[in-house]
């Protein structure tokens, strides 16, 4: 078994009696179920500031191309951070990683709060380095979690995402626009700390199986979380480097849209705050009926490789039909599919990758898929505004269909390493 509920440190013994498996087991639930309840709260902070920031930054002058700067620097400052965070959480244990998470976003929302000069805007993005609560959380359940069911429970967490993005999305549009962004921002910041209360009152301090201990120099060096050959070689397993080509060409075209929505949803919707919020709580509707009630039958019942296939295909005529949408309803009827493939392919790709290596490396791989999305937060914005404002928002869905489709041939012609096995 890959991981432990217990916050005691000793190690799991070979004859343990059926009622202590039973404990055991209520005891991972337990904390499983507070992870998603963290993870739930951690995304409604994060869908309250989307409806203070791209507002406050009209506001102080931004256009479409410097909000483009200002998510990029975002993406460089996670893409940085998510694999150190990794580490830490590995090295240092659950509860000290979502501590760290949970710290850094009330720091986060207190200086958007006092924000109030472009420059106030990046700086306040700063404690975003830290703030990795949905990887830490995924580095929980994927402990405590049997490997053949670890991609439905990992769905769980999409679906905490869904629930989230519904409350968030409402209250922040609410907030905004009748107490306005200093008080939404507050708001964040009382909920990040409630949030690092749950985490110290009910996380363990570590939920993976304890090795034997040493004190020799190198496994010192190992332990540091800056040692970035630890990092790199979880690449050297059969199949990751492969997955996560997948992962960053498949997933920059979506990855430019969600980007760039706020500002689609501005621009080329014309939507204000409250209405923003209400397309956004249908969004979460709908992943909430896709991640809890479609993802996990699928993976209990269909490979991963086949999964990740259906995923990109449909991508691909997601961007076809956004390519041509020119209203919101228009947008909704795409909403679905498109939902679809990202949890699915989200996911998988996620599930993948933490088959192919050791439990003991599981915080380092997911804080290498967090990068991977802070990488395409890095170079979508600046990508996207370019396109968006040279070629209109149809370049953008068209890119998405021709990558995805090509992905799709490559897949389809070279088959796939020993995940099949894996998954088995």
């Amino acid at each position: 078994m890959s991981g432990r509920g217990e916050a005691t440190e000793e190690p799991p013994t070979a004859s343990v009696s059926p009622q202590a498996n039973v404990t055991d087991q209520q005891k991972r639930t337990k904390i499983i179920y507070i992870v998603y309840l963290i993870a739930a709260l951690d995304i409604t902070w994060m869908f309250l500031q989307f409806s203070v920031t791209p507002y406050l930054a009209k506001k102080l002058g931004f256009d479409t191309l410097w909000f483009g700067y200002l998510q990029t620097t975002v993406g460089v400052i996670q893409l940085l951070g998510g694999p150190m965070f990794g580490r830490f959480g590995d090295i240092f244990g659950a509860r000290a990683a979502l501590s760290l998470a949970c710290c850094a976003s009330v720091v986060f929302f207190l200086l958007l709060a006092i924000a109030n000069h472009p420059a106030m805007l990046f700086v306040h993005k700063l404690p975003t380095v830290f703030m990795h609560v949905l990887p830490a959380s995924q580095m929980v359940v994927t402990d405590l979690s049997e490997p053949e069911k670890r991609a439905d429970a990992l769905s769980k967490i999409g679906l905490c995402f869904a629930v989230g993005m519904i409350i968030g999305s409402t209250l922040g549009g609410h907030l905004n626009r009748r107490y306005g962004e200093t008080f939404t921002a507050c708001f964040g910041a009382v909920g990040s700390a409630f949030s690092l209360l749950l985490v110290l009152m009910f996380i363990p301090k570590t939920t993976k199986t304890q090795a034997p201990r040493t004190n020799t120099d190198s496994e010192t060096k190992k332990k540091s979380i800056f040692n970035v050959g630890e990092i790199t070689r979880l690449m050297k397993f059969p199949g990751v480097k492969r997955t996560f080509v997948v992962k960053i060409v498949a997933g920059l075209p979506s990855g430019i849209f969600q980007v760039m929505f706020s500002i689609i949803a501005m621009e080329f919707f014309k939507l204000q705050p409250e209405e923003n919020g209400y397309l956004m709580a249908y969004f979460g509707i709908t992943s909430i009926v896709i991640q809890g009630g479609v993802v996990g039958r699928l993976t209990a019942r269909y490979s991963d490789n086949s999964l990740l296939l259906l995923s990109i295909a449909v991508a691909s005529f997601v961007g076809l039909a956004q390519a041509y949408m020119q209203n919101v309803f228009q947008f909704c009827l795409t909403v679905v599919p498109m939902v679809f493939s990202l949890s699915v392919f989200g996911v998988i790709t996620d599930s993948m990758l933490t088959k192919s290596v050791l439990s003991s490396d599981t915080g380092t791989m997911l804080g290498l898929c967090a990068s991977v999305q802070s990488l395409l937060r890095t170079i979508g914005p600046t990508m996207g505004g370019f396109l968006y404002v040279n070629y209109g928002l149809s370049s953008i869905g068209l890119i998405q269909f021709v990558v995805n489709i090509a992905v799709f041939v490559y897949l389809l012609l070279r088959r796939p390493e020993k995940t099949e096995e894996q998954k088995e």
